[in-house]
């Protein structure tokens, strides 16, 4: 066995798409440790810089002491706790929906809501950059899988108009996590209005980040709840801690729990994790401040980029992709920055299209704009450097 595998990772390494893991030893902020050195990380999902809030950390001690490490069980048997409950009950008021149902992890909701929606005689359409969990989720549906060209709304309508499917869903990211560019919610509810489709929303880049409170995509495209049907959610990124949720009608959420098997057959979330979110949660929509420096520091990247010749992929999320385009040139430029103490990410096939590799800058409302300003001035030299020795 060992022989064969072998092989295919030396042909991974030979493709420079072999992946490494990076220990780290401190806290998610900015400045972190990795092994002996200090480093300046811009990788972090930590949007509005929570994971490390004395408020949510201590919430989440409280709630060990209360309730113990883990959940001990899955929700249906012992493991669904007052804490669970009540994070629910602020999670759907939160989106503007009648019920929320929490998961243990953003790919489990989304491997959940795609096989309990769908089956054999249904359809799902994918924007052909959606993440991998909703890909995956839909294959495992059974559903005929068809995938549209990216925010290609016309392509889309096309595909509806001839298909004779039982259900018909269209699911999309609210944000993508590769590229920081946002999906034409509008249309899409228009579309699937006009076709009897089910909209399914990922928003896992996009809530606490956008519109007012931290409400996502949703919120910044005005919505009602029936034309927004489905509404996923994670809670490892803005909101700094772990799990996801899926928001939407009672009938939806109590259609998952009897049918989403990653839900029935799940150990539930730590109920410390979820008192530790309910702090978070409250701290999204509070502390608008966040938010506002987030946008200034994007604001501010891309400015800079600008001035000093770098070309950014369009967004005005705190994903700011910087395109190579080769996989070996993208290490590379990682690699150097890292030797002058800036932590980017090298992101490459299959993550992103082949011929699309590029450094994922993330910003978070932790950073300053002295950290940024370094970021850049580190960016171009280390660019320059390459051009000039290849």
């Amino acid at each position: 066995m060992d022989s064969a595998l072998r092989q295919a990772l030396e042909d991974r390494r030979q493709q420079q798409l072999y992946r490494q893991r990076q220990v780290m030893h401190s806290a998610q902020q900015p400045q972190r440790r990795l092994g002996n050195e200090a480093v300046l990380s811009f990788c972090s999902n930590d949007y509005l810089g929570l994971a490390a809030d004395s408020r949510v950390a201590a919430a989440m001690i409280e709630g060990a002491r209360h309730y113990g490490v883990g959940s001990g069980a899955s929700h249906l048997t012992a493991g669904h706790t007052d804490a669970h409950h009540q994070l629910e009950l602020e999670l759907a008021v939160f989106t503007g929906r009648q019920r929320a149902l929490l998961f243990s992890s953003g790919y489990m909701a989304n491997l959940g809501v795609m096989t309990a929606l769908a089956g054999r005689r249904d359809a799902v359409f994918h924007d052909r950059l959606n993440h991998a969990s909703l890909l995956d989720g839909a294959l495992l549906s059974g559903a005929r899988f068809r995938r549209y060209p990216h925010l290609d709304t016309a392509s889309l309508e096309r595909m509806l108009q001839t298909c004779q499917s039982q259900r018909r869903l269209v699911v999309t990211d609210g944000v993508f996590s590769m590229d920081g560019d946002q999906a034409d919610l509008v249309a899409l509810s228009a579309l699937c209005q006009q076709h009897q489709a089910w909209l399914v929303v990922d928003d896992a880049h996009g809530f606490g980040v956008l519109g007012a409170k931290g409400g996502g995509s949703a919120a910044v495209s005005g919505l009602a709840a029936d034309q927004l049907p489905v509404l996923i959610g994670t809670l490892g990124k803005a909101f700094g801690t772990a799990g996801a949720f899926v928001a939407g009608s009672d009938v939806l959420i109590e259609t998952l729990i009897q049918f989403s098997r990653s839900y029935i057959y799940t150990t539930g979330l730590p109920p410390a994790v979820a008192e530790a979110t309910r702090v978070s949660l409250a701290l999204v929509q509070q502390e608008d401040w966040r938010r506002q420096h987030l946008q200034q520091l994007i604001q501010h990247f891309r400015q800079s980029c600008t001035a000093a010749g770098m070309s950014l992929l369009p967004s005005e999320t705190p994903i700011q992709p910087l395109l190579i385009g080769c996989a070996g040139k993208a290490v590379r430029i990682s690699e150097a920055l890292l030797l002058q103490g800036v932590q980017v990410t090298a992101i490459r096939p299959p993550t992103v299209p082949a011929g699309s590799a590029r450094l994922r800058v993330t910003l978070t409302a932790t950073h300053t704009l002295e950290q940024v300003d370094r970021l850049v001035s580190n960016l171009k030299q280390v660019m320059e450097s390459d051009d000039a020795a290849h």
